[in-house]
């Protein structure tokens, strides 16, 4: 097996235990410890919070760090993490406190992880690859959360909540032994580095003052922003707003694995077709629309407005991802790299953690969704990001003078 290949079936079995995990942890919270609006914001707020706290040194760390190590040892954390709740529930000492604290866990693991990960692509794969192959991935990714929560969701009906943690723990595990297979990627070798925090402004400022990078990056926190009212809220609404089963509610989160699909395999032929930049303003405004229709729905056609507006959200978000992740792999300068990717994702990714919180305590006040109505209000301003930078009129983003 290739390397890309090997890397590619580790991220996709990974993914797949992830998307079972992401239906089964708040189902738990909400059936096992009948946990409160705010308290379903904490969790989701936990699950980011490290790209606040460690967003921006991520991206120094994983420069000095071996590349194959990092992503191998996060996987570990996160398998020590995930497979501890169920120990918990088995001994009767579960809480949401406890829930609380895997979260975070798996928080840390995941900034390290990423970085690793979007940095170690481009030295496995040439650079007139790296459109397709993270359009692959994505579709990879898709393909597991179009799958995964169905299958989350019956796992749970049959297993229950918590012991269907047990497979996103040994899809870690799984990630960890074929990562390890790679060959090393050594972290630089220098007898002295610069200071962290003079490594971080310089990766800091060269992303918030390039003309595309910058605007990018404040889309993408607008987009992340829903994104982490969406995480809190999506299971509370369907369970207690539209009285969804177990199953109905992996079908419904399953809808966003179809848009992202329908994303990752259009990516590639709407830039070809209408340019990266315009790309990007198309798909920030139909990402508004389809956060706009999520709650737009009342009885029966809940069901359906949901659906139809989770596919287009995700399926939006993907082609703002892969396009703007391609453009800073291809055009940070290498040694930079890591750091480009830290900063755009402490920014952006910081967002999620946030919008969980205020999801939380604005569900708790006016209810679900009212608070989704109100996230699709913010997913405007993605296109308006676009619409005021240098990239407005161009065709594609090489047009834009540096």
């Amino acid at each position: 097996m290739s390397v890309f290949w090997r890397w590619w079936t580790a991220g996709t079995v990974s993914s797949l235990g992830t998307a079972i995990g992401g239906v089964a942890l708040p189902l738990t919270a909400l059936a096992v410890l009948d946990a409160s609006p705010f308290q379903m914001g904490l969790i989701v707020a936990a699950r980011y919070a490290a790209w606040i706290v460690i967003g921006l040194p991520s991206g120094v760390i994983v420069q000095r760090l071996p590349l194959r190590g990092t992503q191998v040892g996060a996987d570990l954390a996160r398998a020590l993490a995930v497979g501890s709740v169920p120990v918990a529930w088995w001994l009767g000492t579960l809480s949401v406190t406890h829930l609380v604290v895997t979260a975070l866990v798996i928080s840390f693991a995941n900034v390290l992880f990423d970085v690793a990960n979007s940095t170690f692509l481009p030295e496995i794969v040439g650079r007139d690859q790296l459109q397709s192959r993270n359009s692959l991935t994505s579709g990879t990714h898709a393909s597991t959360e179009l799958g995964g929560p169905s299958l989350g969701g019956l796992i749970v009906q049959v297993a229950g909540a918590v012991p269907t943690l047990l497979f996103d723990a040994v899809s870690y595990l799984f990630s960890a032994a074929m990562l390890r297979g790679l060959p090393a990627r050594r972290a630089a070798r220098r007898d002295t580095w610069p200071p962290m925090a003079e490594m971080i402004r310089e990766g800091f400022s060269y992303v918030v003052r390039h003309p595309v990078m910058g605007p990018g990056m404040w889309a993408a926190t607008a987009v992340n922003f829903v994104c982490g009212v969406h995480h809190a809220l999506f299971p509370l609404y369907l369970v207690r707003d539209l009285h969804a089963s177990p199953g109905v509610v992996g079908l419904m989160l399953a809808t966003d694995g179809v848009g992202t699909l329908v994303g990752a395999a259009l990516t590639t032929r709407l830039t070809d077709a209408v340019g990266t930049a315009r790309a990007l303003l198309i798909t920030g405004g139909t990402a508004a629309v389809g956060a706009l229709l999520i709650a737009a729905g009342d009885g029966g056609a809940a069901y359906v407005t949901f659906a139809a507006g989770n596919l287009v959200f995700a399926g939006s978000v993907v082609v703002l991802s892969v396009t703007t992740r391609t453009y800073r792999q291809t055009e940070s300068p290498p040694e930079l790299l890591s750091r480009v990717m830290a900063t755009v994702r402490f920014v952006s990714w910081g967002a999620i953690p946030i919008g969980g919180l205020l999801a939380g305590a604005a569900a708790g006040l006016v209810g679900a969704r009212v608070t989704l109505i109100a996230a699709g209000v913010v997913a405007v301003c993605a296109p308006v990001a676009w619409l005021l930078s240098p990239a407005r009129g161009k065709r594609d983003l090489a047009e834009v003078q540096l």
